[in-house]
């Protein structure tokens, strides 16, 4: 983060004293994007904002009851000057914010690939009451409330939920996206910094969201695989029995490694609100 930034988000944390700045320091490409974008927004519209609290000062000290030297216009009602400020400058924030929206809702589309020299990494999430499942297809574990990421390596998320909507968020990764059921939504992260971050559900789903949270661990390659072998370790099974009962209401459910999952069971979760339903 350079100086300018730092400056910049002085007057945001003053205001969010009291919350995490996890968005302001980001540890990934796409989060430091969405970092800059918050900054520029934020000092794009203080050009209505400081000039309107200058002149509230202004104004209440230059026209005072006892200042006699001010020009006094009673019967004063149009200006031309200030109708073009008070029409030409809030046109041209919103000209400038869209102009933003419309470069960014490219650049910063969750569905677009990274690009990398190294292989994307595919994960299969699935938002559960009150947790989250990992699946890794290609190495044929599973996980819930942790997963983990090569370092610099591009990963590409496939999200739905076997239950109420949700949305998956890592603060310090970048975007947020919904979890719905029977759709797959795609979500392209990368970290540049090793380190564990915090995932959560941003979307309030029930009684046990307030523990919807989960690990997002960033390693090195020889970690990385290490981690995996670590859930294969773990023997245990995610079969369609084990589903089952992974999907009953649970509060604050701990981290579970399963070293067995079927690499289709994503695709039955959605396959099963999408197909003929029963008594069709």
């Amino acid at each position: 983060m350079n100086r300018f930034h730092r400056l910049a988000i002085i007057p945001l944390l003053l205001m969010l004293g009291g919350c995490e700045y996890l968005l302001f320091d980001p540890k990934g490409p796409i989060a430091a994007e969405q970092m800059d974008l918050i900054i520029l927004s934020f000092l794009v519209m203080m050009i209505v904002v400081v000039p309107v609290f200058f002149m509230t000062f202004w104004f209440s000290i230059k026209y005072r009851d006892g200042n006699k030297k001010s020009e006094y216009l009673p019967h004063w009602e149009h200006s031309n000057k200030i109708e073009v400020i008070v029409w030409s400058v809030p046109l041209a924030i919103i000209i400038a914010l869209g102009i933003i929206t419309y470069k960014t809702s490219y650049s910063l589309d969750p569905r677009q690939a990274l690009d990398s020299e190294n292989p994307t990494l595919r994960v299969q999430v699935v938002a559960l009451d009150w947790k989250w499942l990992f699946i890794y297809p290609e190495q044929e574990i599973a996980t819930v409330n942790e997963f983990a990421m090569p370092v610099d390596t591009p990963v590409e998320f496939l999200i739905t939920s076997d239950t109420v909507m949700n949305s998956f968020f890592v603060p310090q990764l970048g975007s947020m996206i919904y979890a719905m059921a029977g759709m797959e939504n795609q979500l392209h992260l990368i970290a540049d910094t090793e380190g564990e971050y915090r995932g959560l559900s941003a979307n309030y789903s029930g009684f046990g969201f307030s523990g919807m949270k989960f690990k997002a661990l960033a390693k090195n390659d020889a970690d990385f695989q290490a981690w995996v072998k670590k859930v294969r370790e773990s023997g245990n099974e995610l079969d369609a029995s084990r589903y089952e009962s992974l999907s009953v209401k649970t509060k604050d459910h701990p981290v579970e490694y399963y070293s067995q999952v079927n690499p289709l069971m994503f695709n039955r979760i959605i396959e099963k609100y999408t197909g003929p339903q029963n008594g069709e």
